[in-house]
């Protein structure tokens, strides 16, 4: 009789050192699924275009990149800065914190590590859901109208790394839920931890992604030495390889 294996989130804790710190934004920090869902079913029904179609690509994607696809003439910014900053607005109720997230970017901002949130999204909806959601809003910001190509384009990341002026060959971990996600961070020549909050263990592990977990409670700031601008960060209970 065949037994489905149960993922093992067990892998011991490690501990890494880093400069920098670059978070996406939806799945990683927040999980506004139900929102974007809402928000999409709208818009689908308003353009009549089937939302299902829609939500089956959407996902880490920018908003210009998939009504260019259905609606190419309202693939503009100013069309799109306007219906996402709608969305924590009217569906704010609808999202939640990612378990660990809230604790991890206080820790940064008590301690000064500099760190900067990296999202397909546009610069009212991220600001929007930071309020909202009442969450540590970074001194810097890269979002969808900051770069010509979304993810898995490294662009959006290695601007991330420059508006924290860090050098080229700084140390960055990216933290990530989506494919095109990690696979932009890995591009970037960063580390990369996944969430499994949205995609598949297969999905994540077929990206690259250097380590695997839960949620953001896998993630702690263990120490923060200002005179040489190294972070020490714990990743604890990640994916253990099958073999």
């Amino acid at each position: 009789m065949l037994h489905s294996v149960e993922p093992a989130f067990s892998a011991p804790a490690e501990t890494h050192s880093f400069h920098g710190l670059l978070f996406d934004m939806d799945g990683t920090i927040i999980d506004s699924t139900d929102a974007i869902v809402k928000h999409w079913h709208k818009i689908g029904n308003e353009l009549g275009v089937d939302p299902n179609v829609i939500l089956a690509t959407s996902h880490g994607r920018r908003s210009i990149d998939v009504l260019r696809l259905y609606e190419p003439k309202l693939a503009n910014w100013e069309y799109i800065s306007h219906i996402e900053g709608l969305i924590p607005e009217q569906f704010g109720v609808d999202a939640v914190e990612i378990a660990g997230s809230r604790a991890l970017l206080e820790q940064l901002e008590e301690n000064a590590v500099p760190w900067a949130i990296v999202t397909s999204g546009t610069r009212p909806l991220v600001t929007g859901w930071l309020n909202t959601m009442k969450l540590a809003h970074p001194e810097n910001l890269v979002v969808a109208e900051d770069v010509q190509h979304g993810k898995p384009d490294p662009a959006c990341y290695q601007l991330g790394r420059s508006k924290l002026n860090l050098a080229v060959e700084a140390s960055i971990l990216v933290l990530e839920d989506a494919p095109a996600g990690v696979r932009a961070g890995k591009a970037a020549g960063f580390k990369v931890v996944a969430l499994a909050t949205t995609h598949t263990l297969d999905q994540l592990r077929e990206s690259g992604a250097d380590w695997i977990v839960r949620d953001m409670r896998s993630v702690k700031l263990k120490e923060w030495d200002t005179s040489t601008g190294v972070a020490k960060i714990e990743i604890s209970h990640a994916l253990v390889a099958l073999s």
